[in-house]
């Protein structure tokens, strides 16, 4: 290779590393023309057009390259996970076998295989392959990088942190790896941190989606930034993603035909999503709609099994290319696509921008606007988004479909247990939050201080999947909060026993700005009141959403001094306590929040409506819906799009 081809590669490669594609596929395309029969640039090349979803491409590039050397395990390997991303399987494991045997010493071969492995949902095997690339080369980033995306995928956060670390420590510019630790931070609390790693990405590429989809979602957790700036921020995100001309679609424009309604998400498990999704599945017409689930995670679960069996279509998606789950989606023809991840996670919100079906709803997921000019549609209620101000701080149309936009559904366990007893019942007053700490920001310590200031001997019993207890504890000192006044409970072992702890406070106390929406309908449940702050945006105001369906809406606060002026009458009046720990059960099973059948006839009259309207116009951009919020809990919705 002369001096000129060897620097034109290490600029390509660099590039690649770099995340800029397009220069690396310029110089890779350059030595080509002069030598197609480069084995690593072809190589390279193969690699990158993985990356870029060009998976034939791909193909062809990796079999040219093992014409010339038919004995490379690793370009088997590559061959074999490209075949796996274009969803040939048996291909794809028929060569990552091949390649193994041939460079079993090779630590990237080692790594490669339990991408493979990773993606295809063998999570244990993974973590062999891992570990064998790091006793054949202690040094391999990479291997560390795969051992962080396992121990991610498995729950245990603090251990994906430490691995993610140190694969930056050996390879600063590994943007996948730094990605990881960003999507990790926020579990082990330490969502500030997450941010600026994110700007740490941003600031030398500054076109990265992934890197500002998870900064958008951070910034939800910030109580210093106004609607109007977090709504900029999306644009900025969709501004990468310009509307496309709308395709051609094929879909019969009949307004009364059975729908075919596709549901996306990485969440289609035992997860919060699913607690809001599964009682509208289960009741949506099925002579209506036909119902599509992409699942984008590798794990599948019982909850998944009850979702699949409300589907007529369930397909995985989980380690696939981008262009591959479009092409799925695609041949399905779904006539609504709607997203439930919004940019939480490792969500595909992207492919929305080209336009997968004709019609594109942002549902349940995400507490915001996406951002991007391709979604039409975003489902949500008139007290968690206001009709006009909310309105205008949305690229969406907003489908005000019910009084309140959740149907939540307590586990079969969970409905046959006992509430959290009687509150009120002991000597001192216990405030509580079982939210994940990464909502409960600085300012709200200070509030929660406020309210046990207002309230002599009370405490604060703090829960969380992950307690960091020291650096908890510091937290709140700085909050002027008493830390011998706070009980901080570690992880339960299971749902069941978790609900259990609800026992252990009188009152719940909602964070701001982002306020819980599964802990609140839990603590509901258990017969727990729960006071909350309405602000401004969808992310703060979902407790007072929830809190007007079951008709608690003096639990509403609207500003600060309300906050704790409610916290501390409540925690006053024992009779109270004592009457709703009983009661609120009731409450919820008489609210729309429990009306499954109501609920989801609600949303499917929502659907038909914006089906109707691409139908009659062919797509153009809905005006604002008329926004008759029915007066009676229950009562339906007139959702006229013209």
């Amino acid at each position: 290779m002369s001096e000129r081809t060897e620097a034109l590669l290490k600029k390509a490669l660099a590039a690649q590393l770099a995340g800029r594609l397009g220069a690396a596929s310029e110089g890779y395309a350059r030595i080509l023309s002069q030598n197609p029969f480069d084995f690593q640039v072809l190589q390279l090349s193969g690699l990158l057009a993985c990356q870029l979803g060009r998976l034939d491409h791909a193909i062809g590039l990796f079999g040219r390259a093992l014409k010339i050397n038919p004995k490379s395990g690793s370009t088997l390997i590559y061959l074999g996970l490209a075949y796996f991303e274009a969803g040939r399987n048996v291909e794809a494991a028929e060569h990552v076998k091949a390649g193994i045997n041939l460079d079993s010493k090779n630590p990237d071969s080692w790594v490669s295989v339990g991408y493979y492995l990773v993606s295809s949902g063998q999570a244990p095997e993974a973590l062999t392959c891992f570990r064998q690339a790091l006793r054949l080369n202690p040094g391999h980033a990479a291997a560390f990088k795969g051992i962080g995306d396992v121990k991610q995928s498995e729950g245990e956060a603090a251990q994906a942190v430490e691995s993610y670390r140190m694969a930056l420590r050996l390879a600063p510019e590994n943007t996948d790896a730094r990605l990881g630790l960003v999507q990790t931070l926020p579990c082990v609390n330490r969502t500030a941190e997450a941010l600026a790693e994110c700007d740490r990405i941003l600031a030398s590429q500054p076109r990265n989606a992934r890197a500002l989809s998870h900064r958008l979602f951070f910034l939800n957790y910030q109580d210093d930034l106004s609607p109007e700036r977090l709504f900029a921020e999306h644009q900025r995100y969709g501004a990468l993603f310009p509307d496309v001309p709308r395709r051609g679609f094929g879909n019969s424009r009949d307004p009364s035909r059975r729908l075919r309604v596709a549901f996306l998400s990485q969440d289609l498990r035992a997860h919060s999503v699913s607690f809001f999704l599964e009682p509208l599945l289960a009741h949506l017409d099925p002579s209506q709609f036909e119902i599509v689930l992409y699942h984008d995670h590798m794990r599948v679960d019982t909850v998944s099994d009850r979702l699949r069996s409300h589907a007529a279509l369930w397909r995985t998606l989980t380690g696939r290319s981008d262009a591959y789950a479009e092409g799925v989606i695609r041949a399905d023809a779904p006539d609504v696509m709607v997203d439930l991840a919004g940019h939480s996670g490792q969500s595909r919100l992207h492919l929305f921008s080209r336009r997968l079906a004709p019609v594109q709803v942002s549902y349940l997921g995400y507490p915001n606007t996406t951002g991007l000019p391709a979604m039409d549609y975003r489902f949500t209620d008139g007290v968690a988004d206001p009709v006009g101000r909310a309105d205008r701080l949305h690229v969406e149309r907003l489908i005000r479909f019910s009084p309140c936009a959740w149907a939540y559904l307590p586990s079969a366990e969970l409905d046959a247990a006992a509430s959290g007893g009687p509150a009120g019942e002991r000597d001192t007053v216990a405030f509580g939050s079982f939210n994940s700490l990464s909502k409960v920001n600085d300012a709200t310590l200070r509030l929660w201080s406020a309210v046990m200031s207002a309230v002599p001997g009370s405490r604060l019993v703090l829960k969380s999947i992950w307690n960091d207890s020291a650096r908890i504890r510091s937290r709140l000192d700085l909050a002027g909060m008493d830390p011998a006044r706070v009980t901080i409970l570690e992880a339960s072992p299971n749902h069941l026993s978790h609900m259990a702890c609800y026992g252990e406070i009188d009152v719940a106390l909602d964070p701001f700005p982002y306020g819980g929406t599964t802990t609140t309908c839990e603590a509901l449940w258990m017969g727990r009141p729960v006071v909350t702050l309405a602000g401004e945006r969808h992310a703060s105001r979902v407790g007072a959403s929830l809190l007007s369906a079951i008709g608690r809406t003096e639990w509403i606060a609207g500003n600060e001094e309300d906050y704790v002026r409610i916290a501390r009458d409540l925690a006053a009046d024992r009779p109270r306590l004592r009457s709703e720990s009983l009661g609120l059960r009731r409450a919820l099973r008489q609210s729309p929040l429990l009306d499954h059948a109501g609920q989801a006839r609600r949303f499917g009259d929502a659907l038909r409506a914006c089906w109707a309207h691409w139908c009659e116009t062919g797509g153009d951009r809905a005006p604002i819906p008329s926004e008759g919020v029915p007066a009676e809990p229950g009562a339906r919705s007139e959702l006229a799009l013209s």
